[in-house]
């Protein structure tokens, strides 16, 4: 049964957005709302199944994960910035020093200047 009931909000979100653009003479506002029915309506019928339910539960335990962790403060991404953003520059002139060296040898190697 829940098969039928996520290919049926499937082809509730699908007409939503077949009807947006259907309605493309309409006003802007009506193919929203229209937008917006068919993709609420589709996610009403998933909410009764139990992959909606399961997804519903996941996201408020993400919700839940996500106040638990400990964002860096200004300071701390500003340094970490920086160390990125030096570290970057330090392999990037080492990458051009590599790159001219060996040009250097191959230039030797098949006799040019």
């Amino acid at each position: 049964m829940d098969k039928v009931k996520v290919a049926v909000a499937a082809l509730l979100v699908v007409a939503g957005i077949a009807g947006f653009y259907y309605l493309q003479e309409s006003a802007t506002v009506v193919r929203l709302a229209v937008f917006l029915a068919g993709l609420l309506a589709g996610a009403a019928v998933m909410w009764t199944t139990v992959p909606g339910q399961s997804f519903v539960a996941f996201a408020q335990e993400s919700v839940a994960e996500t106040r638990k962790v400990v964002w860096p403060t200004r300071n701390e991404t500003l340094q970490a910035t920086a160390i990125v953003f030096v570290f970057v520059l330090v392999m990037a002139l080492f990458m051009w020093m590599v790159d001219g060296i060996l040009l250097w040898i191959v230039k030797k190697l098949i006799g040019g200047e």
